[in-house]
Order: C-alpha cells, then structure tokens, then sequence
C-alpha cells in the first residue's frame, strides 16, 4: 500500500476531469490515481488465475466438482486490493472466460448459474471490505500528517523559547533586537496583506532583520520557481550587491540537500573553493522550495552552530507564516480582524474534512454585556486543548469566543463546554444559564469556513 509522507500533498481530484483519469482512481490502492499499472494488475491477475487453471485441470477449469474454485482467487485477491468495482471487473473476465471456453470446444455442461453468484457475492463483500479500510487508512493517513506538522511547528517553537530563555542577558548587552523582537518582526512580515500571493514578501526587511541577529554582513535572496529552479538574480540584497553563482558547490549542495550548506562545517566543499559562507534553503510548510539565502560574507566569529541554527530557524519561522498566510486569506479577506492562527488552522482543518472526511468542531460562547469588562472571556480561552485555538472578537454588543478544536467530535465539545460550565459554578456561582453565557455548537462538516463563520458572527444572541 502506497502511503504518503508528511511533507506530500495530498492529492484532490476535480470533478472537470477526464473521466478516464477518475475511473482509474477507482484501481488503485488508494484512491490517489497513481496510474494505469494498477488496471492492467486488475486485468492480468484473473487471467493468470484462470491460465494456470486451465493448465493444472484443462478439463475443469472452473473447479465445478472441488472441493474449493481456486481460480476465483484471482478476483478475490484483486477486489481485496483494489476494491469492488475492480473485482467486479475481473469477475466479468472469468464469466466471459466460461463462454469463450465452450466456443474453444470444452465441455463444461449447463452454466452454473449458483456458482457464479455466490463467488460473485464473495467477489463484492470482499471489495466492500476493502474500500471500508482504505478509507480508514486514508483518514489515518491525513490525521497522522496534521499531527506530525503541528508537533513539528511546537518543537521549533519550543527550541526558540528554550534559545530566547538561556540568552536573554546576553543578548539585551550585545544585540540590538532581543529573539521576541525577532520573532513579532517575522510575523508581521508574513502576515502583512501584500504577503498574500507575493512570492517573497518583504524581502529586503527580512534581509536587514536577519543581518542584525545573525550578525549578517553580505547576503542576497534568490527566488525559486514553481519547478525548485532559481532565478538566477537576487531579488533582495544586503550590503554590497554581488553576483549569484548556480555553479557554486555549496549552491548545488543546498539544493540537492534542501538544508542548510555552511563552508565552516563541509571541508569538501571548501576545499573545492566555494566562494558563499552560507547558502540556506527557504523551506514552506508543504515542502515547497521558495527561495535561497546565499550569505558570501558575515565575522569570523559569528560563524558557529547556534548562530545557523538560529538562522535556520528564524527563516523557517518565516517560511510557515507564509504558507499560513496564503492559506488563512480567504478567510482573512472577508473577515480582516481573525488572527492569523485561527484562520489557518480554520483552513487546515477544511482541507482535512475535504481529504479524508474527519471533521472538526468549534464551540461559540456568547457573553453579555459588561462581560469583557471582568476578564471573563480571557479567563475562559484559557481552558482549552493544547490543539486548541481560540478567537475574541466584539459583534456590536455581544463579545465572542469562538474555540476551534480540531479532529473533535460533539463528545469532544459537549466535554468542553461542560467543563466551562462547572468552572463558572466554581468561580462564579452559576453555570451557563445563570450567568447569561450563551453556548453553540458548529461541526466543521459540510458549510464551507467562510459561510461558516459568517454565520457564527451574524447570528442573534443565543441563537
């Protein structure tokens, strides 16, 4: 079975294509069209069933008088592999193969009406079978990839807080921005409005802001196409413009590798004379190849783990805005006061409902009033999932909590709704009811996000 990393892009089929291209959708193990081998398999195998029938018992073929019909596995093992419509298909072969053997002169007798149905029966439960557990396999599949992205997203963030934490004196006496200046300066770069469809959005502010925590003298930005190929032509530059090399060991090396080539660290590439310090990928979410860092000068002391690390770091921080922009704008457009991380994981969510079927829910909590005024909406948002991601906003008089919580069902949601509950009876002396909380439910399920939330924001009080 051919399972996807997490770094591949699933696939999502167009209802527009050619209908040849979805029918062998329909044979592979997957669902994910990976060609027309698997049709020829599903054809091939009952004829090699039914050929090495016919020349182990040439005068039955079939198995009519055995104890069992061995030449049904062929269908079997294709219907157990590809599904029922593929077995259907090579149950049709062996229930032509009967009549093309009585032209041939075999004697076989009447057609054993029986026979036929109840392997064709086997034939469909079998197919059944297998179209329940590659759908399980494909939700597995596309749950698996959400969680490794966002435990990988956590351990960069962690490694930055753990990084900011044990430099902080340091770094207040000898650099001129400290790591959470850093960090806020990538967000806003990233998620700027003119991010969205630009292929390096603020370029050069990301070259200055780099230079000065990474101590960066010389550097330019090298823009990558759709097809990983560089332009050739630095699009940003720091300090004094110089000419970018493709033939240059530690550019080849970068691209190949896709991480991070440093001359101090590769004595093969030095020897062979390389004329960039440092040439770093700019790696997406989704794996995608969007630029070369290529730093030709920079001090002598600067060069050592941490710093690359951190410039590592720093441009993936950056990398992962944009993939979270380009993918939160369509909610950011109509809705230009949701955060950034509430909109993308919104998305993300979608495109896994839209992929594999796993739903996702969101919990909306309504408050009076004069609610803000006493925190409890801040108070609230903090009794959550750590996959939990929360938004406050104000619709004229009713202050919003919307809390999406991904790959959760209704018990999910009634459980965090009944554990808000008995924390306002515990601190407030009255639940939902008696503090005027109004509570909703909303599976991410068939309304697309946007019509989704507009509905959420739009509707009445209590509603």
């Amino acid at each position: 079975m051919n399972l996807r990393s997490p770094r591949e892009r699933p696939v999502i089929r167009r209802a527009d294509e050619p209908w040849l291209r979805r029918l062998l959708a329909h044979f592979t193990p997957t669902g994910s069209g990976a060609g027309a081998s698997s049709l020829i398999e599903t054809l091939a195998v009952p004829v090699f069933a039914l050929a090495l029938a016919f020349w182990l018992n040439p005068l039955d073929p079939f198995f009519l008088r055995s104890q069992f019909a061995w030449v049904w596995l062929g269908p079997v093992l294709v219907a157990l592999r590809y599904g029922p419509l593929p077995g259907l298909a090579g149950s049709a072969i062996l229930f032509a193969s009967w009549f093309a053997f009585a032209e041939l002169g075999v004697t076989l007798g009447a057609l054993p009406k029986l026979y036929f149905l109840g392997w064709l029966i086997t034939v469909m439960i079998c197919g059944e079978f297998s179209s329940l557990w590659r759908g399980r396999v494909r939700r597995a599949e596309s749950v698996q990839a959400y969680l490794e992205q966002r435990l990988e997203y956590l351990t960069h963030q962690h490694y930055l807080l753990r990084l900011s934490h044990d430099r902080l004196e340091q770094d207040l006496i000898s650099r001129p921005v400290s790591m959470r200046d850093a960090l806020v300066g990538l967000r806003t770069l990233a998620s700027a409005p003119v991010a969205v469809g630009a292929r390096l959005p603020g370029a050069p502010d990301l070259l200055r802001l780099i230079a000065q925590y990474c101590q960066i003298e010389r550097a330019a930005l090298v823009a990558v196409d759709d097809d990983g190929v560089p332009d050739g032509a630095a699009q940003a530059s720091l300090g004094t413009p110089f000419d970018i090399d493709m033939a240059d060991p530690l550019m080849k090396f970068a691209l190949e590798r896709r991480r991070l080539a440093h001359i101090a660290l590769d004595e093969e590439r030095a020897a062979s004379g390389s004329r960039y310090l440092v040439v770093a990928p700019l790696t997406d979410m989704g794996g995608t190849l969007r630029a070369l860092l290529v730093v030709e000068g920079m001090p002598f002391f600067a060069l050592h783990d941490e710093t690359l690390q951190m410039l590592n770091l720093l441009l993936g921080y950056y990398t992962d805005g944009l993939s979270a922009s380009e993918l939160a704008a369509p909610l950011r457009t109509t809705f230009p006061d949701c955060p950034l991380a509430f909109g993308f994981e919104l998305m993300r969510m979608w495109r896994v409902r839209t992929e594999a079927g796993v739903t996702s829910a969101m919990a909306v909590l309504t408050f009076p009033a004069g609610a803000q005024d006493d925190g409890l909406a801040l108070q609230i948002s903090r009794i959550q999932r750590s996959l939990d991601v929360v938004w406050m906003t104000r619709r004229d008089d009713r202050m919003l909590l919307i809390t999406l919580m991904p790959l959760a069902g209704t018990a999910a949601v009634e459980g965090y709704l009944a554990r808000i509950d008995n924390w306002l009876r515990q601190n407030r002396g009255s639940g939902f009811d008696g503090g005027g909380v109004a509570s909703r439910i909303f599976m991410l399920d068939r309304v697309e996000p946007v019509a989704l939330l507009g509905s959420i924001l739009e509707a009445p009080h209590g509603t």
